[in-house]
């Protein structure tokens, strides 16, 4: 009989194992037996033990396990209901891992940010008509029922709410029959969006370049297109096209931003175009609707996604475009735990998956720039505004010969211009990237300066709120107010201004101005500034005072000037960039004024009117700096043209630090065409109590940087102690 069982229902299939890659800093998956019964393949989400902890992971690929017996192994504890992470998905984050020398578990994680979206969505209980009716017949009855008829089912709630009745009168109707429960579907996170709900009309260069979009789209091939169109110019309206064609392909659309960017405005553009928002996905989003978001794009349900840098780890599960806006945007660099750039991790999605990514900005970085110039990208340009509205004509105030009053940041040529501003009924906007009050408070009888105990940073005044904070760490101390150092009362000096400062200097001379100021230690979340950008779209405020929250793509009808405070602020920084970054975030807000066709003025302050960046930004003639830029990168082997990999080890003394950053320098390969600078201490020496120092790798493009830095970290000291050593390939910032 035994026999027979076997013969009828096979021999029961023998123990497998399986590789699961946890989101922990190990080298490769771990392996695991699949029990009896449980059913995984490649990319499955599944719940695994690691010493006395439980973990999630993904099922990595079939070929592990080999000559390993699974009986050894402990088993995997749970197998969720929930779409594998795809096979191009897990491509992707292996890319990412070896690209970024980071653990590939630390990369995992980054997909699996909504550990409760791993279960289905629970069903929603609903109602359906059925053929019995009420007993007694009412108006609120009768339009309940009435309306009813109009769809198979309903919730309590929206129905009750569609008929304009309270839900008692629904309920009243469930209890007599004429309704009977049923279980729908989790409700959709936004509405699809139409591709042809509001087919815009198109400036012929709009239309053009939107033309060769659609190809692209339609194409279904991978490539890369760089939009360049001054602020303005309409790149928005442009690349909804491509999206649009997307949609009708039945494939989703991711659209990148900078959170900031991620505004009302936005938004609501994007529902005008399709008659629904798209699906958002920043770190303001409440936690059960981060649950629906994820869940609902691994399932397809979402079409398009609107988000931050880390959207680009959501589980698509037929993504067809990627579409990165301010492409170069600083904030698309993560610099924690996994160090990468998102918009470069963006195209290289596409790559593996083999669809056509777009990048749009009124500033490329010099990295697309390039890339554009050589061909590896299309290059499509939109040389002038949507509707004929005109760019703001843009002048230098020379502070040498214009210098600002006895106590004051504001030359006289700005005041007056606001003042003629305001007579108009017009806005003002005011540029200084630099938060609090003041960046350095000292003592005018001893010279003590208040600097942060655990960074080597001053303390920045915040006035608003009476404190001295470290914007490195986030220490801060009441403000005192007498010296800690020699005791002297109401000596204590401000150095220098921040937007709170400028914000008391404007008050003095415009009282009667209604004034906000946007700053990111005083706008805190994305919602309240949201609220703080539609006032000021809506003309409630007359001047505005912003660090760079105010230069991401927003559209403020009203606003006919804008002041840079203080140009020069970035180039001092030695950053290698310095200039680019420059250049592009002062064209970035110039571009915030006359963008609804107002006549309009730039007035940017600096004592350094010779640059050349400053000249390229009154001149208009951002192609001559970018040519100056490409040259001086070319000479100099300087990204794009050469490779740049930052060591950064960190360590509770100085010379631990030191000495392993030593070590590894000395366990440098030997190799022709890449070279160590040095161990040195950064400029930021002291963060969060921990000495700092940096090696510099540089070499030619074409060389493997990844495998230097990888024989370096094999070779050199382990981390011990407090030690610990981070790497940052293709580095931002220089800190």
């Amino acid at each position: 009989m035994a026999k027979d069982s076997l013969d009828l229902f096979g021999a029961p299939e023998p123990p497998r194992a399986v590789p699961v890659l946890v989101p922990l800093p190990v080298p490769k998956p771990y392996s695991y037996m699949v029990p009896d019964g449980m059913n995984v393949e490649p990319g499955a989400i599944v719940q695994v033990p690691v010493g006395p902890r439980q973990y999630f992971g993904v099922v990595w690929n079939d070929g592990a396990g080999d000559n390993i017996d699974p009986k050894k192994l402990k088993p995997i504890t749970q197998a969720f209901v929930c779409p594998p992470l795809s096979g191009d998905m897990r491509s992707f984050l292996d890319w990412i891992s070896g690209y970024t020398l980071s653990p590939p578990g630390f990369v995992a994680r980054m997909a699996l940010r909504a550990p409760a979206a791993f279960d289905p969505e629970p069903m929603v209980e609903g109602i359906r008509l059925t053929d019995s009716r009420p007993e007694r017949m009412t108006p609120a009855r009768g339009r309940v029922l009435e309306l009813a008829a109009e769809a198979p089912t309903w919730t309590r709630l929206g129905l009750a709410h569609a008929a304009g009745v309270s839900t008692s009168v629904v309920d009243g109707l469930i209890t007599q029959g004429v309704f009977e429960t049923v279980f729908l579907p989790p409700p959709p996170v936004t509405a699809a969006p139409d591709p042809d709900y509001a087919a815009p009309k198109l400036e012929k260069s709009q239309q053009m370049a939107a033309d060769e979009l659609i190809a692209s789209v339609r194409k279904g091939e991978f490539g890369v297109t760089l939009i360049d169109g001054v602020t303005g110019s309409g790149k928005t309206e442009v690349y909804f096209e491509a999206i649009a064609e997307t949609i009708r392909q039945g494939r989703q659309v991711l659209i990148l931003l900078p959170e900031i960017a991620l505004t009302p405005a936005f938004l609501e553009r994007f529902h005008d175009r399709f008659g629904a928002k798209p699906a958002e996905w920043h770190s303001d989003l409440a936690p059960k609707m981060r649950e629906k978001v994820w869940r609902q794009v691994a399932e397809g349900e979402v079409r398009v996604v609107a988000g931050a840098r880390s959207a680009l780890f959501l589980p698509f599960e037929n993504l067809g475009l990627i579409i990165i806006d301010e492409e170069h945007d600083p904030a698309y660099k993560q610099e924690d735990r996994v160090f990468y750039n998102a918009r470069d991790m963006a195209v290289v999605r596409g790559r593996i998956s083999g669809f056509p990514v777009v990048l749009v900005s009124a500033t490329p970085s010099v990295e697309s720039r390039v890339n554009a110039d050589q061909e590896r990208y299309s290059y499509i340009h939109l040389a002038s505004r949507f509707g004929g509205a005109a760019l703001p004509d843009l002048h230098l105030v020379d502070m040498r010969r214009f210098p600002p009053g006895r106590g004051g940041f504001l030359s006289p040529i700005m005041l007056k211009a606001m003042a003629q501003t305001a007579e108009r009924g017009e806005q003002s906007l005011l540029f200084l990237n630099r938060r609090g009050y003041a960046p350095l408070t000292l003592c005018r009888v001893c010279g003590h300066r208040f600097q942060c105990p655990n960074c080597a940073a001053w303390l920045v005044e915040h006035r608003f709120r009476g404190k001295l904070q470290c914007h490195h760490c986030g220490h801060e101390e009441r403000s005192p107010d007498a010296c800690p150092e020699c005791g002297t009362l109401d000596h204590l000096a401000a150095c220098g201004p921040g937007v709170e400062r400028i914000a008391e200097e404007v008050e003095r001379h415009f009282p009667e101005s209604r004034i906000i100021v946007l700053s990111s230690d005083i706008v805190v979340g994305v919602k309240r500034l949201r609220l703080e950008l539609e006032a000021i779209a809506n003309g409630e405020a007359d001047i505005v005072i912003g660090t760079q929250l105010v230069a991401k793509g927003h559209n403020f009808p009203k606003m006919t000037l804008v002041g840079i405070v203080d140009a020069d602020l970035g180039l001092a920084n030695g950053d290698p960039r310095a200039a680019e970054r420059t250049f592009q975030l002062l064209s970035q807000v110039t571009g915030r004024a006359g963008r609804s066709g107002l006549k309009s003025k730039g007035l940017i302050q600096t004592y350094q009117p010779g640059h050349p960046v400053m000249q390229a930004i009154v001149s208009g003639d951002a192609e001559a700096f970018y040519q100056r830029e490409i040259s001086e990168r070319e000479k100099a082997l300087m990204p794009p043209f050469g490779r740049l990999a930052s060591v950064i080890v960190s360590a509770d003394s100085r010379a631990d630090a030191e000495g392993h950053a030593r070590g590894l320098r000395q366990a440098a390969p030997n190799v022709s065409g890449i070279s160590v600078l040095g161990p040195a201490e950064a400029p930021l020496a002291l963060v969060r109590g921990r000495h700092r120092f940096r090696l510099l790798v540089h070499g030619r493009r074409g060389e493997d940087m990844q495998g230097f830095v990888r024989t370096m970290l094999t070779n050199g000291p382990k981390e011990r102690g407090s030690v610990q050593v981070q790497v940052d390939i293709d580095p931002q910032s220089f800190l």
